[in-house]
């Protein structure tokens, strides 16, 4: 049909939805690049495509000394030989089981086992990079001939610029946006998430499939459009689209019992069969519903994440810890929770700490009820777990990602900190997580022997309205500012601590007070959400615990 047709079997391809009317790119600008990208305006000229694939390609910074065509045809007929192209062994970085062939031809499926060994030779340093067959397969239909997709693809592995992160080739940063996104979905798809705790012993283990849905699984009419948009605006659009087909599966198969025995097989056959359900434009369109985070604070949080596995020493592929197993029946006693249920709890916390154990640092039936032994057993601690159960059988909760020592900065005075990584929960009578919020105006607070007096729950202090209308004007709200030497001043607050009490803002308009006698506590409930009060208004605490994590492989 074309110049770039030599590797498709055109008898498989939908050329229905092909145009050949007479296009051309013109634009330059990314404001409009990315409009284009996301309405499809090269997706059904294949010519078209392959030329705007060509020149957004060709504009990616690579270093200085990148393969290109005739590197591989120096090199293709010493490594590969005569030996039939189709029985060539794949390096281990690939997955030798996952190669998709995209209405390739004979010779184009041949090519991209060629292509991936001519890679293995120039990049040495790979050594994890499972979406990059689906990678070579898809350009293979958009390149006049093995060498030219060879180019392309070396200068999407090649490319310097620290700030445009494209294909993961290592497994400590294919790890790392595995609980990354892990974490996104605990945040913007709780429903499918709590699908996933339901019915999985280990929900990580599904979440790190996110790659293969997008690059294996997913038919080729949509990889192609979600590639389209991916060579422009990067790696956000994968985790994007990766939310979207979860939220999608959880609508379809909601309420319907599991087609296999596995949770993570049946995922993956709906993404298969996807069009049976969702159309390429309408997966677009919710993935770019979804109002994620901005680049940077993902980025953050890749960091963040990539910085808990190398200090585990998880940098190579390995058996992974079952990390709902973080919680063992045997050596798990609260008088709280159950095991259970501290699972659940375990299931809503940052990936890079679900890693390790609940260790338990106070408890009121053994320290008392007294607000200074919680701070002395409690600091030192980052993050921890508080857990409290009230005479009327109620059992809610924090998970605080700070020290209570930064409380001290202060001074006397009621001093705020945290991230937005804190949430409060209910467990007893309803099992409910409360989104983050923050809380706007810390410097109006005041110390003194009343909660009241600092947060007034009627107004607006406590807000999803508080958040900032441009998300790149503050830190990740994943990340305390000391992580990365940020100023302080730019950290969200969340916990709050004095000699006289302590307050909580979880989210939804939730805030929870616990007196200095840790005997009686308080919430606050913002009428503007329909969420059920994290527990009663006013409430005495039977039974008050804090937990730290213990990291297993470093003692």
């Amino acid at each position: 049909m074309d110049e770039y047709s030599c590797f498709v079997d055109w008898d498989k391809m939908d050329v229905t939805v092909q145009s050949q009317d007479a296009k051309d790119l013109t634009c330059t600008e990314f404001q409009e690049l990315k409009q284009l990208a996301r309405q499809g305006y090269w997706a059904k000229n294949h010519s078209l495509r392959a030329k705007v694939y060509h020149k957004l390609i060709s504009n990616i910074p690579c270093r200085t000394v990148t393969p290109d065509a005739n590197v591989y045809r120096d090199i293709v007929v010493k490594i590969v030989g005569k030996r039939n192209s189709n029985s060539l062994p794949l390096p281990e970085f690939v997955d030798d089981s996952l190669v998709p062939t995209y209405c390739l031809n004979a010779e184009g499926i041949g090519a991209v086992r060629k292509i991936i060994l001519c890679i293995a030779n120039q990049f040495p340093d790979i050594s994890f990079c499972p979406a990059l067959p689906s990678v070579i397969a898809l350009l293979l239909h958009y390149s006049k001939d093995e060498a030219e997709c060879f180019e392309q693809v070396c200068r999407i592995l090649a490319c310097n610029d620290p700030s445009k992160r494209l294909i993961d080739q290592t497994f400590l940063a294919f790890e790392s946006s595995c609980m990354t996104f892990g974490d996104l979905v605990n945040k913007y798809c709780q429903a499918a998430h709590k699908l996933m705790v339901a019915v999985s012993e280990d929900v990580l283990e599904v979440y790190s499939d996110w790659q293969r849905w997008l690059f294996g699984e997913l038919p080729m009419a949509y990889i192609a459009r979600v590639f389209d948009v991916f060579l422009v605006e990067g790696y956000k659009v994968l985790y994007r689209v990766a939310l979207a087909i979860l939220k999608f599966f959880h609508k379809v198969r909601a309420g319907q019992p599991m087609e296999s025995d596995s949770i993570q097989q049946d995922i993956r056959a709906f993404v298969r069969d996807i069009a049976k359900s969702v159309s390429p434009e309408r997966l677009l369109e919710k993935a770019f519903a979804i109002r994620l985070f901005s680049r940077k604070e993902i980025q953050l949080l890749q960091m963040a994440n990539e910085k808990a596995l190398q200090q585990k020493g998880i940098t190579v592929k390995q058996k992974r810890q079952n990390v709902h197993l973080a919680v063992h029946a045997e050596n798990f006693k609260s008088e709280i929770v159950s095991v259970k249920e501290m699972r659940d709890i375990w299931s809503w916390i940052p990936e890079r700490f679900a890693l390790c154990q609940p260790l338990l640092l106070f408890t009121t039936l053994e320290h008392g009820c007294s607000l200074s032994r919680f701070y002395s057993h409690s600091e030192g601690h980052e993050p921890t777990l508080l857990l409290i159960k009230t005479t009327a059988k109620e059992v809610c909760g924090a998970y605080l990602s700070t020290d209570w020592s930064e409380r001290r900065r202060g001074g006397n005075k009621l001093s705020f900190f945290g991230t937005g990584e804190c949430f409060v929960f209910r467990l007893q009578p309803e099992v409910e997580r409360y989104e983050w919020v923050i809380i706007k105006h810390p410097e109006l607070a005041t110390s003194g022997s009343e909660p009241e007096n600092h947060v007034s729950p009627a107004s607006s202090t406590l807000s999803s309205r508080s958040l900032p209308s441009d998300p790149s004007d503050r830190l990740s709200p994943f990340l305390s500012a000391r992580h990365f030497n940020l100023p302080s001043k730019t950290a969200s607050m969340f916990m709050a601590g004095s000699s006289e009490c302590i307050i909580i803002g979880g989210g939804d308009g939730q805030a929870l007070y616990l007196d200095a006698d840790l005997n009686h506590g308080r919430t606050s409930h913002c009428n503007t959400f329909n969420n059920q009060p994290l527990c009663s208004e006013s409430f005495q605490i039977s039974v008050l615990e804090v937990w730290g994590f213990r990291d297993t492989m470093n003692g």
